[in-house]
């Protein structure tokens, strides 16, 4: 017996370590590659770029041995933007992100499983963003405050958790109705230890789908507003680099290289997220008891 475990152990790993995962969901074992490629490249930007992205040299050089990828009107090297930008893009994403995931939660948790006037408060709160144009407004307020990398987070963040609000809210009206969740509160167990240990366990798979589609919601929405001059000079993300190429003259004199790699790496940054999403085989179990 003693033996034999250490290889039964071994089997078990590899059956729910990376080959499972491969098995069972090839799409988001793709989106996971191409998402933790993306990480590397942006934490260790300063030993990946060739050159000094604020260094200043001949400008609109086509991409050659020296400039992968050319250099803008200010003679910086692009390729070296373009990973320092993903930097940027990623850090908006992320953290723009985990605030909406956090607001949506909270108040789709206590929407659904309290009722009453607090699900009537909350809910119509939510509807009261929800018609409120998004886009539009998140102009407006970036407009107004400062350019600055924290203010677009800030803004993105808080105008982004409708949706999760609404879907953590039916999730929850289902979960809360479930007899084990009766069979808990006949124990004496307080509201807080039932949403932490059994409702927000079984919303979960629903709170993970969101943060990946809010964390590209967020960088496509960083992108536009960087495009239309409201994003952070100073912080170059791909946004910016594509709103630079446009009113410096990259798309006039058809410098693809200026404006076309950052516009891919966002469309590969928002596929892996998307991938992340995509469901596997159906034969896990629906609910977590404990």
């Amino acid at each position: 017996m003693e033996l034999s475990l250490p290889g039964n152990l071994f089997r078990r790993l590899n059956d729910t370590g990376i080959k499972g995962l491969l098995d069972r969901n090839p799409l988001r074992s793709l989106g996971i590659i191409l998402l933790t490629a993306l990480v590397l490249v942006a934490v260790f930007a300063p030993y990946l770029a060739p050159h000094d992205p604020k260094q200043t040299g001949i400008p609109y050089q086509s991409p050659s041995s020296e400039h992968l990828l050319g250099t803008n009107d200010l003679g910086q090297d692009v390729f070296s933007e373009l990973i320092y930008g993903a930097r940027v893009s990623l850090t908006i994403g992320f953290l723009s992100g985990i605030i909406s995931i956090v607001i949506g939660v909270t108040v789709g948790v206590f929407a659904g499983y309290f009722r009453g006037w607090a699900e009537e408060l909350l809910l119509g709160t939510t509807d009261v963003f929800l018609l409120i144009p998004s886009l539009p407004l998140m102009i407006i307020l970036a407009a107004y405050l400062n350019p600055s990398m924290w203010n677009i987070i800030m803004v993105v963040g808080l105008l982004c958790w409708c949706s999760t609000a609404r879907l953590v809210h039916s999730r929850v009206l289902q979960v809360r109705e479930m007899q084990f969740i009766e069979s808990t509160r006949a124990l004496g167990y307080s509201n807080l230890y039932i949403i932490i240990r059994h409702v927000l366990v079984n919303t979960k798979d629903i709170i993970y789908a969101k943060f990946s589609l809010a964390v590209a919601s967020a960088m496509l929405s960083e992108a536009s507003l960087s495009f239309l001059g409201l994003g952070d000079p100073l912080n170059i993300s791909w946004g910016e680099m594509i709103h630079f190429a446009f009113s410096r003259g990259g798309f006039a004199n058809d410098m693809w290289w200026w404006y076309l790699p950052p516009g891919l790496m966002i469309c590969v940054t928002l596929l892996a997220f998307i991938m992340l999403t995509v469901e596997g085989r159906k034969d896990s179990k629906m609910l977590e008891l404990i």
